[in-house]
């Protein structure tokens, strides 16, 4: 493996002690001018979370009763957790374009780590969703949210996201490798908006019907829903849900580290496959 790679010399990086780190900083940063080439689908992608925020919490908002709080105060964490779920679509999204535009084909001719370049996409993505909460944030703030347990929880909650956010964009990366199409992508990727619907991130599963709290309080995002809710001060988890959700920190890292021992092995190996 040589020690500078063809992608680190066209971003103008210097050489790094390890090569792999090198590759993987070159892919990041190739992934964040792309974001910047195309700013309207990043508008578009986080100015989503605020529309459903006014939309679900002014419209149905008085409709919707959440025992001992505000809905809008309960929407808010929902609303984030359903952010970073969202990684699978994005995910899935940008590596079936660059497998359909034959970008991964040629990544795969160049002496560099197959781990940087899924690496590189997914460490892009998490930086993105970082700086794209704080305006998702900020409205929520502003329509009576509130972040009542100090600055420590915050940070706790704060870690919760963005670590199932990068678990579930290595899940969306595998994806986008092994349908390598990046329309089929698209109409896939619209099919996950259902995922927060069958979860705890917009209405309690309290009043569910047996078979469906079930379904919904295993889902990752309910758990880091409540993960969310619980450290923000927002909530306290029910002690009689499902596991995840009665233990949401817990739930939420057991999550976020099966997706990640699962899907980072199988992205890497289906990379350096390519098409085969």
């Amino acid at each position: 493996m040589s020690g500078t790679t063809a992608p680190v010399r066209d971003h103008g990086l210097p050489a790094a002690p390890f090569a792999p780190a090198a590759d993987a900083l070159a892919v990041l940063v190739r992934h964040l001018q792309r974001i910047k080439a195309a700013p309207g689908v990043v508008i578009l992608t986080q100015t989503m979370p605020i529309t459903m925020l006014l939309f679900f919490g002014y419209v149905f908002g008085s409709a919707l009763a959440v025992p001992g709080q505000e809905y809008r105060a309960f929407l808010v964490p929902g609303l984030l957790a359903a952010t970073a779920a969202n990684g699978v679509m994005t995910g899935m999204f940008q590596a079936s374009q660059d497998c359909h535009r034959g970008v991964m084909d040629r990544f795969r001719t160049l002496p560099m780590s197959r781990f940087a370049v899924p690496f590189g996409q997914t460490a892009a993505d998490l930086l993105t969703t970082a700086v794209g909460m704080v305006p998702l944030i900020l409205v929520g703030l502003a329509v009576g949210w509130r972040i009542e347990d100090g600055p420590f929880g915050a940070l706790g909650a704060f870690g919760l996201l963005l670590l199932l956010r990068f678990a579930t964009s290595w899940l969306g990366c595998w994806l986008g490798l092994l349908i390598r199409n990046e329309e089929a992508a698209g109409q896939l990727g619209s099919a996950t908006f259902v995922l927060p619907l069958l979860s705890s991130a917009y209405i309690p599963t309290d009043n569910l019907p047996g078979w469906l709290r079930t379904v919904a309080e295993w889902n990752p995002i309910s758990a880091l829903a409540a993960a969310a809710r619980d450290l923000f001060g927002n909530a306290s988890p029910a002690a009689d849900a499902a596991w995840p959700v009665a233990h949401p920190v817990a739930g939420t890292l057991a999550w976020s580290l099966a997706l990640l021992v699962v899907f980072v092995p199988l992205t890497v190996r289906r990379h350096a496959r390519g098409g085969e």
